[in-house]
C-alpha cells in the first residue's frame, strides 16, 4: 500500500528493508535564548548550534530571542543542546521538543522526597497508553508522553490524586507564559536601568555642560580641593561611576562573554567605547589632584550620557519588538479558557455537565458549545445546527453553516445554537495550534537577503574598532604635527583630548543592531499581517509525505459521492471488495471487483489494454471535453460499458484574478494534468493564451516545467491544491496551495490560502511585495546611518564646518538607529489588501 501511495503522487518506489532500517528520523524543538544582542551573536550560536553531530538544521533570530533546531534524537537530545548554547555563553530555555502532540506537563503538589515520585511514576505508568515519564523534583513538575487516542490528562490528574490517600493534587503545569513572561521582564528591566542611569546622569551632564555657565553655580564647582582638582569634577567622577559599573555591568558581561568565546558584538563597542572616556578622566583627575600646574579636562558626560541612552535605546528596541509578534499572541489568545464537558449514556442522552480547563480536552469528549462562545477543539458536530464565525483562523468573513457531520475549527465562534461537538484534535494536534507554529517557523526563517547582513555580522565590529583606533591616531598625529590650526581645538581640550573624541565617537556611532534587525522584524510583522487576513506564510523548506488508501483523487471522491446519492443513504451502503488496486498515474485506476476487471481512465489507458471506444463514446468525450469537463471511460472485463463525465467548477473568481495579475506583469499558465481539450476550454473561460496551457501533465512533468521556467530566469509561483501537485509546489520558488486541498499539498507549500480564494494569490503577492519593499527600505536606512554616520563621527567635516558629534550623542544616534528600524517594520501592520479586491470586478483596481 505505501509503494502505490508513492506511484499515486507521481513516482516510482521499491523496497529497500536496509534503507528503510538507515532511514534518518528527525525532530524540530524551539529554545528561548537569553542574551543576544546583535546580530554577531545569532550569527556564532547558529554557527556552534550547525557543528553539532545530528543536528541536521539551525536557524537563530535575534528578533524573537529563539533557536529552532531540527535534529536527529538517535544522535542527539535537547539537554545536550541547551548545554552547547550555554558553552557559548548564553542562556537556553526549552520551548517545546517537536513530542509536544503526545506529551503534556502537570505541576504536582504535595511531592516532597524520591518516594512519593517513585508511587506517582507507578500508578502513571499503570494507565493504558502512557509511554515515558519525567519527574522534576524542585519544580514539582512532571512530564507524561503519551499516545493521545487512548488516554489523556484527566485520566493522569485522577490517577495522581488516587494515589497516596488522596496527599497529591495535580494541574496543568503553567507553560507557554515563560516567553511573554522573559520579554515583560526585559522590558522592566531595561526602563528600570535607564531611569536610574538618569539619576546619576542627568546631574552630571548639567555639572558639565549647564552649572558651567552659570555665575555663583560655576565658582562653587570649580572651587579646588586638591591642587588643581575641583569640586565639579569629584562630583562627575562620584556619580559616572556607578553608571559606569553597577547600571553598565551588562555592557562588561556581555563583552566578556563574547571574547571569550572569538567574537566581538554591540557589548564590545559600548565597553571599549565608555572605557576610554571613562579611564581616561579618571586619570586626567587623578592628575590634577597631583599636579599643582595641570588642568585637567574630563568626559565623565560621555560614558555616563552614553551609557543612558543606550538603556534607553534597548528599551524602547524590546518595546517595539515584543509589538511585532503581536500576531501569535492574538492567535494563541483565541483558544477558549474553559469547556463544558458532556457525559452521555449509551443512547447518547445527556447525564452531566463539567466545566473544564480546555487544556484537559480528551480525544473522543464531547464538548457542549453554546451561542457566543468559542469552540475549543477541533471536532466533528454530532448534534445541533448553528453558524460559525471562521474568520479569525481562515479570514473568511461570511458565517458558515454547521450540523451533524461538519467539521468545526477550535477557537472559532458558534454564532446562533448550541452544538455537541465530538473532540477528533486536541492541544498541538488543533489547526489553531498548527496556525500558530506555521507563522513562528515562517518567522524564524531567513530570507536570503538575511545572509547578506549575517555576512557583513562577521566582520564588522572589528573593523568598526580598527576604524575607531585609525580616527584617533590620524587626529593625534595631525595635531602632534600641527597639520590644521590650533585654533580648531576647542578650548576645554588639548589635541589628544580631541583626538580621543573623534575616535570614541565613532566606535559608539556604528550599529550592528539596525543591520540584524531589518529582515527578521519585517518578516514577524508581514507573516503576522498574512495570517490575520487568511494567507500564511510558512517560510523555509517544506516536507513531502504521502497518506493514501486506495484511490483518493478528487475525480474519485467525486464518482463515490455521486454514487452514494444514487443508492440512497449513506448508513446502509455496502460496496463491494476492490482487490489487485493498481493506480496508472495521469491515465486511471485498475481493479478486481466481484472476480471482474474493472477498469476507470482517460483514452490512452483503454487503447493500452486492447479496450474498443464506440464512435459514440468518442463524441461524447469531445462534448465533455468542450465544456471544460474531464471525460472518465468505464469498462469491465475488456468491454467499454459507460463514459463519466467529472467537472471541477471553475471558481467565480478565477477570469478577475488572472486579468489583474496581467495588469501586475504577472504571467499566468495552466499546467495540468487533465485532457488538452478541458485544458484549452478552461484556458479560454479565464483568459489564458493556449499557447501558456500545458495538459496531459504527469506530477514530475509538472515539475519539469516549473524547472524549465526558472532555467529561463523567471521568478516561479505555482498555485496548486491536489496530491499531484505537491512536487511542483516544492520545486517553485514560490509554492502557494488551496486550503481546502490536500494535506500534501498544503505541507509542501511554502504560503497556504486558509479562504481558498483565489482573490488571496494577489493578497499574497502584494503582501510579499510591500514586505520586501520594507526590507530593503531597512536596509537602506541601516546600511546608510552606518556609512553617513561613521565619516561624520570620524571628523570629515571638522575642517570645514567645525562640527563634530560628541561621544554621548553618537551613542543616541546609534541607539535610535536600532528604534528607527524596528519601528519602520511596524509600519506594514496598517497594510490593507489592494483596493476593491473584495469584489469581483477586479477590473478598476488600483494598486497601492
Amino acid at each position: 500500500m505505501i509503494r502505490e501511495s508513492k506511484e499515486d503522487v507521481g513516482f516510482q518506489a521499491k523496497l529497500i528493508e536496509e534503507e528503510m532500517n538507515q532511514e534518518k528520523s528527525s525532530q524540530v524543538c524551539r529554545i528561548q535564548v537569553h542574551g543576544m544582542t546583535c546580530t554577531s551573536c545569532s550569527t556564532t550560536l547558529e554557527s556552534a548550534l550547525q557543528v553539532i553531530p545530528g543536528v541536521q538544521e539551525a536557524r537563530v533570530a535575534l528578533a524573537t530571542q529563539e533557536a529552532e533546531i531540527c535534529y536527529d534524537p538517535k544522535i542527539v537530545d535537547c539537554n545536550q543542546l541547551l548545554e552547547a548554547i550555554a558553552n557559548t555563553g548564553f542562556e537556553g530555555i526549552l520551548i517545546s521538543t517537536g513530542e509536544d502532540s503526545s506529551r503534556i506537563l502537570l505541576k504536582v503538589d504535595g511531592v516532597n522526597t524520591e518516594n512519593c515520585v517513585t508511587l506517582i511514576k507507578s500508578s502513571l505508568l499503570a494507565l493504558k497508553g502512557v509511554q515515558e515519564i519525567d519527574f522534576d523534583l524542585q519544580l514539582k513538575k512532571i512530564s507524561v508522553s503519551y499516545t493521545a487516542d487512548v488516554t489523556g490528562p484527566r485520566d493522569f490528574i485522577r490517577a495522581i490524586e488516587s494515589t497516596g490517600s488522596g496527599c497529591f493534587k495535580a494541574s496543568i503545569f503553567p507553560e507557554g507564559r515563560e516567553r511573554g513572561e522573559h520579554r515583560h521582564q526585559e522590558i522592566k528591566q531595561y526602563h528600570r536601568a535607564f531611569l536610574w542611569s538618569l539619576v546619576f546622569a542627568v546631574p552630571v551632564f548639567f555639572t558639565s555642560m549647564v552649572f558651567m555657565y552659570i555665575p555663583g553655580l560655576k565658582d562653587v564647582l570649580e572651587t579646588k580641593v586638591a591642587n588643581m582638582l575641583t569640586v565639579g569634577q569629584v562630583l562627575r567622577w562620584g556619580l559616572s561611576t556607578p553608571v559606569q559599573f553597577i547600571i553598565g555591568r551588562r555592557f562588561y558581561v556581555g563583552a566578556y562573554i563574547a571574547l571569550s568565546h572569538g567574537y566581538a558584538n554591540m557589548d564590545v563597542l559600548i565597553a571599549l567605547g565608555t572605557n576610554a572616556a571613562y579611564f581616561y578622566s579618571v586619570y586626567s583627575v587623578i592628575r590634577a589632584a597631583t599636579s599643582p600646574t595641570f588642568k585637567a579636562s574630563d568626559f565623565f558626560e560621555t560614558s555616563s550620557m552614553l551609557i543612558s541612552f543606550i538603556l534607553l535605546g534597548k528599551y524602547l528596541e524590546v518595546l517595539a519588538r515584543g509589538k511585532t509578534s503581536e500576531a501569535i499572541a492574538k492567535l494563541m489568545d483565541l483558544a477558549p479558557k474553559t469547556a463544558t464537558l458532556l457525559t452521555l449514556d449509551d443512547k447518547g442522552n445527556v447525564v452531566n455537565e463539567e466545566e473544564v480547563d480546555s487544556r484537559l480536552i480528551q480525544k473522543n469528549d464531547v464538548i457542549k458549545t453554546i451561542p457566543g462562545s468559542k469552540v475549543a477543539c477541533d471536532g466533528l458536530v454530532i448534534w445541533g445546527q448553528s453558524h460559525a464565525n471562521e474568520s479569525m483562523i481562515t479570514g473568511e468573513s461570511r458565517p458558515v453553516t454547521k450540523k451533524p457531520g461538519d467539521m468545526v475549527i477550535g477557537g472559532t465562534m458558534n454564532e446562533n445554537g448550541v452544538l455537541h461537538i465530538k473532540a477528533t484534535r486536541i492541544g498541538s494536534e488543533t489547526a489553531l495550534s498548527q496556525i500558530v507554529r506555521l507563522v513562528e517557523s515562517a518567522q524564524m526563517a531567513k530570507a536570503p537577503v538575511q545572509r547578506f547582513a549575517d555576512h557583513i555580522s562577521k566582520y564588522f565590529v572589528p573593523l568598526v574598532i580598527a576604524l575607531s583606533f585609525c580616527t584617533w591616531v590620524s587626529w593625534f598625529l595631525a595635531g602632534i604635527f600641527t597639520s590644521y590650526p590650533r585654533a580648531w581645538i576647542p578650548s576645554s581640550m588639548d589635541s589628544f583630548e580631541l583626538a580621543l573624541q573623534f575616535g570614541i565617537s565613532v566606535m559608539v556611532i556604528a550599529c550592528p543592531c539596525a543591520l540584524g534587525l531589518a529582515t527578521p522584524t519585517a518578516v514577524m510583522v508581514g507573516t503576522g499581517v498574512g495570517a490575520s487576513l487568511g494567507v500564511l506564510i510558512k517560510g523555509g523548506q517544506a516536507l513531502e509525505s504521502a497518506q493514501e488508501v486506495n484511490s483518493d483523487h478528487p475525480l474519485a471522491k467525486a464518482i463515490v459521492e455521486y454514487a452514494k446519492k444514487l443508492r440512497g443513504s449513506e448508513e446502509n451502503l455496502a460496496w463491494p471488495e476492490a482487490s489487485n488496486f493498481e493506480s496508472i498515474t495521469g491515465h486511471g485506476v485498475r481493479a478486481i471487483i466481484c472476480n471482474k476487471e474493472v477498469i476507470l481512465g482517460n483514452k490512452s489507458l483503454m487503447l493500452e489494454h486492447g479496450i474498443a471506444i464506440p464512435v459514440q463514446a468518442e463524441e461524447a468525450l469531445a462534448e465533455a471535453e468542450g465544456q471544460a469537463q474531464t471525460g472518465i471511460l468505464v469498462s469491465i472485463d475488456k468491454e467499454l460499458i459507460g463514459v463519466l463525465s467529472v467537472s471541477d467548477p471553475l471558481k467565480p473568481e478565477a477570469p478577475a484574478v488572472i486579468s489583474f495579475l496581467k495588469s501586475m506583469n504577472v504571467e499566468s499558465m495552466i499546467v495540468t494534468g487533465d485532457n488538452w481539450g478541458t485544458a484549452n476550454a478552461i484556458a479560454k473561460q479565464v483568459g489564458i493564451d493556449g499557447k501558456y496551457v500545458v495538459a496531459e501533465a504527469k506530477p514530475e512533468q509538472k515539475a519539469e516545467k516549473v524547472k524549465e521556467l526558472q532555467d529561463l530566469g523567471k521568478v516561479v509561483a505555482m498555485v496548486g491544491d491536489g496530491v499531484n501537485d505537491s512536487p511542483a509546489l516544492v520545486a517553485a520558488d514560490v509554492g502557494i496551495a488551496i486550503g481546502a486541498g490536500t494535506d500534501i499539498a498544503i505541507e509542501a507549500a511554502d504560503i497556504v490560502l486558509m479562504k481558498s480564494s483565489l482573490k488571496d494569490v494577489i493578497t499574497a503577492i502584494d503582501l510579499s511585495k510591500k514586505t520586501f519593499r520594507r526590507i530593503h527600505l531597512n536596509y537602506f536606512w541601516a546600511l546608510g546611518y552606518n556609512l553617513l554616520g561613521i565619516p561624520i563621527a570620524a571628523g570629515v567635516l571638522f575642517p570645514s564646518t567645525h562640527f563634530r558629534l560628541p561621544p554621548w550623542i553618537a551613542g543616541a544616534a546609534m541607539a535610535a538607529s536600532s528604534v528607527s528600524v524596528v519601528c519602520s517594520s511596524l509600519l506594514l501592520k496598517n497594510y490593507k489588501k489592494p483596493k476593491k479586491l473584495n469584489t469581483l470586478d477586479l477590473q478598476e483596481i488600483v494598486v497601492q
